[in-house]
């Protein structure tokens, strides 16, 4: 008997691929498809890709808490803490400004990319919300990526734990000599001169700026040469509609005031949950200040000529934002 011939199976079929490997066919957005050869068991390049990414993330976390344990990290003079900022503070601030209150931001550009300026804004919400959503705004929008130091009341300096939190975000007392030095450093200053006025105003007055006191924040742009930048927020009004103020409940706290809203005190803790509202943030066109003379800055008349620009030109843009707006909140 003949001897028997064996024909494997797959003899006519092409073996242009390598052991161990198989055919992945990619299809681009245009042309034609493509195929490409990796070996069997290997992981994907988008997964190897995400495995990278958390392995960075996992490393920079544990080089952070290091950093923080060993107390290897820089604050300046005013307490600010650049990197815990940009981390930790920003990370959690960045939800309620993305997703909660939903900011669009306008103007960003009117902001300079570098040099001091400050930036002045209305004041309202019943608490100080706005002055973080406008600090997450200049950081998160800016092409600089920029940081706000924010100049805050007494008050905020008194509050255990609050008071620790607002050095370490960079912010500092409203006074002119930490503005001015900050403007002559550089930095972005920001100021809301409505103060406890703004915040605390009923709702009925809402969106109807109040006194910008006596033009501190005009003579200190003044001396420092900084261009002054307005701005506008539209949404925080409604946050927490202030209907009543205990005045009595406020003098035993030593607060301002004590606010009373449709749904704070009477549902407690969850009263002080704040409406989701619709926020628009606009900034205008900076003021420059750099071409007056250094005795500009004890002129009452100037102070009182371009403090009333600011402020009107920030009402004007509040009324034309509202004009625009669909709805509280959407």
């Amino acid at each position: 008997m003949a001897d028997a011939k064996v024909i494997p199976f797959d003899e006519d079929r092409p073996r242009r691929r390598g052991a161990g490997t198989r055919r992945v066919r990619a299809v681009p957005a245009q042309g034609p498809a493509v195929e490409a050869e990796e070996p069997v068991g290997a992981e994907p390049a988008a997964v190897k890709s995400g495995g990278a990414d958390w392995d960075r993330r996992i490393a920079g976390g544990l080089a952070f808490l290091r950093r923080r344990v060993t107390g290897d990290y820089e604050v300046d003079e005013f307490g600010y803490d650049k990197e815990l900022t940009d981390q930790v503070l920003m990370s959690m601030m960045r939800p309620l400004f993305d997703k909660y209150f939903r900011v669009e931001v306008k103007g960003i550009e009117n902001i300079p990319a570098e040099g001091g300026a400050l930036i002045v804004a209305n004041h309202s919400g019943t608490l100080p919300l706005d002055g973080l959503m406008v600090q997450v705004a200049v950081h998160d929008h800016h092409p600089a990526q920029r940081h706000l130091r924010l100049l805050a009341a007494d008050l905020v300096f008194m509050l255990p734990v609050v008071n620790e939190l607002a050095r370490k975000a960079g912010h500092t007392l409203a006074c002119s000599e930490d503005a001015q030095r900050l403007l002559e450093a550089g930095e972005l200053v920001g100021v809301m001169p409505e103060g406890f006025k703004g915040i605390g105003k009923p709702f009925g007055d809402r969106y109807k700026l109040q006194r910008f006191g006596r033009g501190g924040f005009v003579s200190t742009a003044l001396r420092a040469g900084t261009p002054i930048v307005p701005c506008s927020i539209v949404g925080a009004e409604e946050i927490y509609p202030m209907v009543g103020n205990a005045k009595t409940v406020a003098r035993l706290l030593g607060i301002p005031y004590f606010p009373i809203t449709p749904t704070f005190p009477w549902l407690g803790p969850l009263g002080a949950v704040p409406l989701p509202t619709k926020w628009t943030i606009q900034f205008g066109e900076p003021i420059p200040t750099d071409g007056y003379p250094p005795e500009a800055a004890e002129d009452p008349m100037l102070m009182f000529n371009l403090t009333d620009e600011v402020r009107e030109q920030i009402q004007h843009t509040l009324y034309k934002l509202l004009v625009q707006r669909r709805s509280v909140f959407f």
